[in-house]
């Protein structure tokens, strides 16, 4: 399948941003990735690929996990020096870093990767009472 999604407007300006909502499943995170990973390499911030592609992972897996409907919307925003991801959804619960997992644990790591490689990362309020869990990556920067 097509890795690259060139620009639907050849030669007319690239879009500042990207918005999708969907209901989150098992091969969502892939589909995303491969938009992301577009958008980035229309954005020439193709550098942050490794690191962006590995927080929407972790978002959308806690979605596919933690939010009883799995409907979220996610925004791909181009900044001046990066990018920053939101992942919104209807659920109230609030995600929390693993203190400590074991080394056999099946889960608890995506927040404390997304913190690995993210150069910031937070929750807000969203949507219904919701939450939005986010982050930025930038160019040049080293992860926080």
């Amino acid at each position: 399948m097509n890795e690259y999604f060139p620009s639907v407007l050849v030669g007319h300006p690239v879009a500042e941003r990207y918005r999708m909502s969907f209901t989150a499943g098992a091969h969502s995170a892939r589909h995303v990735r491969r938009i992301v990973r577009s958008y980035l390499r229309e954005w020439d911030l193709a550098e942050l690929t490794d690191a962006v592609e590995l927080g929407v992972t972790e978002l959308l897996a806690n979605v596919v996990r933690h939010v009883p409907d799995r409907h979220c919307t996610l925004l791909l925003r181009r900044q001046a020096d990066g990018v920053r991801v939101e992942v919104a959804d209807g659920s109230p619960r609030q995600p929390v870093p693993s203190a400590w997992v074991s080394d056999d644990a099946e889960g608890g790591r995506g927040l404390v990767l997304l913190e690995a490689v993210a150069d910031e990362w937070g929750v807000g309020p969203g949507p219904g009472g919701g939450k939005t869990v986010w982050f930025e990556c930038g160019v040049g920067r080293a992860p926080a």
